[in-house]
């Protein structure tokens, strides 16, 4: 299953590209984290892995977490017709999972985030969730970049609501 899902943010491509990337913020505003640990390399770096745990009601989620593309390295003093690449995999029970999400300026302290969306699914559950439930995933994924957008606006932080 593949969808692509955006939106746009009121904050400079570079802030938007930061606060993304810091660990800190997280939990402010991805919403049902519960961990997101290194287990080796660090945070957002290229090829780090880290150990992810999400509540999503009554049930918990874990997996592994690979970055596979970080573009620039560098978040400061980014050249204005760059654009940012975070790219990682997640893989847990049942499921495997790509993320290319994308930061593009598109005009004077707006950035515009898309995200492809990639799912595969194992075993008898998960296939038949992935099946019957299709638009949840896009869902929930357009639920965490609203949540972003509105931590990175406003400061809005998912654990207070």
């Amino acid at each position: 299953m593949k969808y692509t899902v955006s939106l746009e943010i009121a904050l400079p491509r570079e802030r938007v590209a930061q606060l993304l990337a810091d660990p800190r913020q997280l939990p402010k505003w991805l919403r049902g984290l519960v961990v997101h640990e290194p287990l080796d390399g660090a945070h957002g770096q290229l090829g780090t892995r880290s150990r992810v745990v999400l509540k999503m009601g009554e049930q918990e989620f874990e997996a592994v977490e690979t970055i596979t593309r970080r573009e620039p390295v560098d978040l400061h003093g980014i050249p204005p017709e760059a654009v940012v690449h975070f790219e990682r995999e997640i893989a847990g029970e049942g499921m495997w999972s790509a993320a290319r999400e994308r930061l593009t300026e598109t005009g004077s302290g707006t950035t515009l985030w898309e995200s492809e969306n990639e799912y595969r699914f194992s075993g008898v559950m998960m296939r038949l969730v992935g099946l019957l439930m299709p638009g949840s995933f896009r869902k929930q994924s357009l639920q965490h970049m609203r949540d972003f957008k509105e931590f990175a606006e406003h400061g809005t932080d998912v654990r207070e609501s």
